[in-house]
């Protein structure tokens, strides 16, 4: 099975890569700090964690199973089941997928499972190779290590859809189409999705910084509370990505229908310019044997006058409607949004620093 473990004695020794046989010894020994990391759990995953950590079955059945289960904190007594969800940086997708990451936290032992890549475990395991700090803390501050690496890699992802959300309401106003909808529709997606994994999550970190658990030392509760903090940020920070996607949203909608509204408006003109020439068109298209007017020398340049001064008047009273925007006066562009200096409190001092210099 893939897995990664690591053992730091009561000695300080830090010992990594070890089997399976000394996984077991060090769980028994129940002295020092236990650490494995099992990656893409199996059913042999399972057994092995049922009979050398004797973990209830509930819980290992939500580490086997490969569907994506609900952040949650499980209390067994002897340890804790926690289950936190980060980003799936690895998922080549449109729409932003998480991936789940499962703790069993006790005194002397920590086991995580993940069933797809993370970076942020990664990295701890390259903290813990260099010089073992997250482990010489403690069981309780290295899964706090292990969670604060996991929220703090969801923040690029939140910057990237704030990029996202940026172009997409700038082509929402300038040119929107069937793909600007679509690219709204997927911005809404991954942020709720963010939304639904991170909501619990506080709930979680708030249960764990308040002391409801005695594996959590109370010197170490401070820290759960600054994740929770961060957390919140993260969530306004996903809320506002939320709320700029309905506005995009609301925006296209609004531009599709002026661009309606335009292209109605070019074929109503259109019509009633050459609504009162196919008239004049008609009635003399008909083949009546006696009309007077076909027999006068200037009664064609006559109608063709009649047909001139009905465009022109059509086409002066679009432009009075203002319909027509030829030649008028366009409004300025706004100018960059500045306060008066003079009226800002600390200015004239800060002048008058400046004069002494």
């Amino acid at each position: 099975m893939p897995f990664k473990a690591y053992y730091l004695t009561p000695e300080g020794g830090l010992q990594c890569d070890i089997s399976e046989e000394r996984i077991g010894a060090a769980f028994e020994s129940g002295q020092g700090l236990l650490w494995v990391d099992i990656d893409q759990t199996t059913e042999e995953d399972g057994k092995f964690l049922e009979q050398t950590f004797h973990f209830h079955h509930l819980p290992i059945e939500d580490c086997v199973e490969p569907q994506v289960h609900p952040p949650k904190i499980d209390d067994f007594g002897q340890y804790l089941f926690i289950i936190v969800h980060g980003i799936d940086h690895t998922a080549e997708s449109e729409i932003v997928e998480t991936a789940e990451l499962a703790i069993f936290l006790s005194h002397h032992f920590v086991v995580s499972n993940h069933n797809l890549p993370l970076y942020s475990v990664e990295a701890v395991r390259h903290l813990v190779e260099d010089d073992g700090h997250p482990m010489s803390r403690g069981a309780d501050l290295l899964v706090h290590t292990l969670v604060d690496a996991l929220v703090d890699n969801v923040l690029p992802t939140i910057d990237r859809m704030s990029e996202v959300a940026e172009e997409i309401e700038e082509e929402a106003i300038g040119t929107p189409q069937q793909a600007t909808l679509e690219a709204i529709l997927k911005l809404k997606r991954s942020s709720m999705r963010i939304h639904r994994v991170m909501a619990p999550r506080r709930e979680i970190l708030n249960r764990l910084s308040r002391g409801d658990f005695p594996i959590i030392k109370e010197e170490v509760q401070v820290f759960y509370r600054d994740i929770y903090d961060h957390l919140v940020g993260i969530q306004d920070l996903n809320q506002n990505v939320l709320d700029r996607a309905d506005n995009a949203l609301t925006t296209y909608l609004s531009s599709v229908g002026n661009r309606q509204n335009e292209t109605m408006k070019l074929l109503a003109m259109v019509g009633a310019v050459f609504l009162p020439l196919t008239l004049v068109a008609g009635i003399y298209g008909m083949n009546f044997a006696y009309m007077p007017e076909l027999k006068w020398s200037w009664a064609y340049f006559a109608v063709l006058g009649f047909m001139g001064a009905a465009i022109g008047a059509a086409i002066w009273w679009f432009w009075k409607r203002k319909w027509i925007t030829w030649g008028r006066r366009r409004v300025p562009r706004v100018r960059p949004f500045a306060v008066e200096q003079e009226k800002l409190r600390g200015y004239l001092s800060h002048l008058t620093k400046r004069t002494h210099r």
